[in-house]
């Protein structure tokens, strides 16, 4: 059934208007519910009778070993890769430990030289966002990063689902509290320092975001008109319609030559793609040793970022004798929308580095361009204030560089705040929430304490590397 659907989505004219593939969800968890699900993808429609399930293949390790059998060596023509997905639910990471681990006994097992290769080649992409909440870095320690606030669930593992609805928050110090080890940005960094003890990167990921509603609608993600996730094909009639922490999800972004399986599927495999919460801003980032500072200014700024380095995903040449430190260009182009739901304008364009030194994993955003520039939105009536880009561009190279020390960069843009979607639905059903009977049932949410009236969409490029 999947196999002749697939099939009859993908448009294979000239026009190459629609592309579909040929998926599945492994969907692994364990304990109290920890969440190690893989989204697997397949590149065309050559694919194994029967996909491997958790019950076959109780760790990733298993599942790699079943597809290679199954499916890379088996049958002629046959690809596939996996996709982490929703880790912030992953306990205490269990999602980006040893891909042998099978229960949260195994956070801290090793992992070693063949483990880490195998995982690349597998698993070259991750999901920082989805329906189920934001994956990007949470504060604390070396994480003080405001816009980390962002989207949060405040729980690991799904066990946490529906607790909010009554407690408004759940204790910071229980055990279902968020954990920065299921943070994509975290697993960067823990991907530099395995790569220092056992010379190859596991955690090598590149990144998108994804809807995971259950309503069969790809890409409707539009806070305007929220439509809830479906869970297993029940969702609020009434009121807000989804459960206040979750949103309406985010968007994988692939660069590719054209819209067909091959490319976009080649595209994954190289990380050359981005993930955003829902909208649609265009986003380039090249890395290099030598670009113009006027590179901005170039009608061919993607022409010559592919010239004098790599996309992003990709990996820095070696420099040349006297390079100095590398230098990168980061373009971001606003969502135009539509004549009913505009565009929102962008605010800043940041650079998030991570580096070890002394074995140990550091972090620091660089705002590059753009900034502060005091847009708000009025909550009771969610109308936009203030002025934006509708394009930022930057030239930028790393003050802090060190050629010793292996690093990753990605860039993040951030568009001016707008209402989020639960706050739209307050705001249209005229909710006070210093006059209760204005509080209808199936409102509730809107005057419970977790709920954040506002939102900060934005977009995250797939990393580039460094290495010694």
């Amino acid at each position: 059934d999947i196999q002749a659907a697939a099939e009859e989505a993908y448009d294979r004219s000239s026009e190459c208007s629609f592309t579909s593939f040929v998926g599945y969800e492994w969907t692994a968890s364990v304990g109290n519910g920890v969440n190690l699900h893989r989204n697997v993808i397949f590149r065309n429609d050559r694919v194994p009778s029967q996909p491997p399930s958790w019950v076959e293949t109780p760790s990733a390790y298993d599942l790699w070993q079943n597809l290679q059998r199954g499916c890379v060596d088996g049958i002629d023509g046959c690809d596939v890769l996996t996709i982490p997905h929703n880790p912030n639910l992953s306990g205490p990471g269990l999602i980006f430990a040893s891909a042998k681990a099978r229960s949260v006994a195994d956070v801290d097992m090793p992992v070693d030289r063949e483990e880490a290769m195998l995982r690349q080649r597998w698993e070259p992409i991750v999901e920082i966002m989805q329906h189920k909440g934001d994956s990007e870095c949470l504060l604390g320690g070396d994480t003080t990063d405001e816009a980390c606030g962002f989207e949060k669930l405040p729980y690991n593992s799904f066990a946490g689902v529906g607790r909010i609805a009554s407690q408004g928050t759940l204790d910071p110090g229980s055990a279902f509290a968020p954990d920065k080890r299921g943070m994509v940005r975290e697993a960067l960094k823990t991907g530099l320092v395995i790569e220092g003890q056992v010379g190859e990167n596991p955690l090598k990921y590149g990144i998108i975001a994804s809807t995971d509603s259950h309503l069969g609608t790809p890409g409707l993600t539009i806070e305007d008109d929220p439509k809830g996730h479906g869970g297993a094909g029940a969702r609020n009639e009434r009121g807000l319609p989804d459960d206040l922490e979750f949103n309406p999800g985010g968007l994988a972004v692939v660069w590719a030559e054209e819209n067909s399986r091959d490319a976009i599927f080649a595209g994954m495999q190289r990380r050359e793609a981005y993930g955003t919460s829902g909208t649609r801003p265009v986003v380039r980032f090249f890395g290099g040793w030598d670009y113009p500072d006027s590179l901005c200014e170039s009608g061919e700024l993607v022409a010559e970022g592919y010239a004098g380095g790599v996309p992003m995903g990709g990996d820095l040449s070696k420099p040349a004798e006297g390079a100095g430190a590398p230098r990168f260009v980061v373009s971001a182009l606003q969502d135009p929308g539509t004549p009913s739901v505009p565009g929102t304008p962008l605010q800043r364009v940041q650079l998030v580095k991570g580096w070890v030194k002394d074995g140990k994993a550091h972090e620091k955003v660089y705002d590059v361009a753009g900034g502060d520039n005091g847009a708000s939105v009025d909550t009771s009536t969610c109308e936009r204030r203030g002025e934006g880009a509708g394009s930022l561009c930057a030239v930028w190279e790393d003050p802090d560089f060190d050629a010793e020390e292996n690093a990753f960069y990605y860039a993040r843009v951030l568009e001016n705040p707008t209402c989020r979607w639960s706050q739209q639905v307050c705001a249209q059903s005229k909710v006070s929430c210093d006059d209760p009977s204005t509080i209808t049932p199936g409102l509730e949410g809107c005057c419970n304490p977790f709920h954040k009236p506002t939102v900060q969409e934005r977009a995250w490029t797939s990393p580039i590397w460094y290495t010694p």
